[in-house]
């Protein structure tokens, strides 16, 4: 409401929030820790899609981007609720494509290692990333044109997609 008060219009929707807290095994996850990663990944994302493409469909479009991960693509134990949320967010990109399209293209970047803050715990060999074809991990500017694409009108015959930017994980 914020957002529709200030400018009249949303013409782009970027669903980034993210949150994979490891746990040591499915069995060890407590419900809280679940129910949190689930509402942040896939809950938060489903009811922004709702109420701002809805909105989109009934005015001018626009375009929805969706944050995803290598790790729903090829999940892990340590990050089963994470990479199921996740999977869950690239299931309903196509839903929500087909409910609000023509007017409003919705699509997921589905991204692999980023060398971002997160990264600073990360440990060296970690952060070279040398199991994908590119042998290193991501630098932010190298995701940041993949989302323009999908914002501008460029990629005006685009829906319903998986945009990997993962330097080719294995």
């Amino acid at each position: 409401d914020a957002a529709y008060a200030a400018f009249g219009k949303v013409d782009i929707l970027v669903n980034n929030a993210g949150s994979s807290p490891l746990a040591p095994s499915s069995l060890e996850t407590p419900e809280q820790l679940f129910d949190r990663i689930v509402a942040l990944n896939f809950k938060g994302p489903f009811r922004l899609m709702s109420l701002i493409g809805s909105r989109m469909a009934a005015g001018e479009g626009g375009s929805i981007i969706n944050i995803s991960s290598a790790g729903a693509l090829r999940p892990r134990p340590q990050i089963a609720p994470y990479a199921g949320a996740k999977a869950a967010l690239n299931a309903i990109t196509e839903a929500f494509a087909f409910e609000y399209g023509p007017k409003v293209r919705v699509n997921t970047i589905s991204p692999g290692r980023f060398l971002t803050d997160v990264s600073k715990a990360w440990s060296e060999e970690h952060k070279l990333n040398s199991t994908a074809a590119l042998r290193r991990s991501g630098r932010p500017e190298e995701i940041v044109t993949a989302a323009l694409y999908l914002a501008s009108s460029k990629s005006s015959f685009t829906t319903g997609s998986l945009v990997r930017v993962d330097g080719g994980i294995a």
